[in-house]
């Protein structure tokens, strides 16, 4: 399906979508959502920008390998679940910082780099599955 009109709008779509998937994300842990839905919005958004373009233009904007992402992730969440091990504290206990950018307040937390570390490795997998099914397709033609 490689319409002029869906080829047109699909990276308006996915940038709209991948908007939404990091705003899911972000406010995971105080809301219903997180990293797993976020990580899934994605993926949709790229899957999409995928049908239209196809997988090597996919590849192209990714930069990365979709395995790379995945292996990111899941560092990301092993080590939001160590840093409560350096304080003495059980495994994955929640720690939260805040830090002062000019009058603002940003608070940062564990489950916040844990949530971010389930969104890079669900969309990682998911990418990495869709484009293999992708380009699984073009060989059998």
């Amino acid at each position: 399906m490689s319409t002029l009109i869906f080829r047109t709008i699909a990276p308006v779509i996915t940038v709209v979508m991948i908007a939404f998937a990091v705003f899911v994300t972000l406010r995971g842990h105080n809301e219903p959502a997180g990293g797993f839905m976020g990580g899934l919005i994605s993926a949709g958004a790229v899957a999409i920008y995928g049908i239209a373009m196809g997988p090597t233009y996919v590849r192209r904007a990714l930069k990365f390998d979709p395995l790379a992402y995945a292996g990111f992730g899941v560092a990301m969440a092993a080590i939001s679940g160590l840093l409560s091990a350096m304080f003495g504290l059980p495994y994955l206990t929640g720690l939260w910082g805040e830090f002062k950018l000019g009058e603002t307040v940003i608070a940062v937390s564990t489950p916040l780099v844990f949530d971010i570390g389930v969104f890079f490795t669900v969309f990682g997998t998911i990418v990495a599955t869709a484009l293999a099914l992708e380009d699984s397709d073009g060989e059998d033609e």
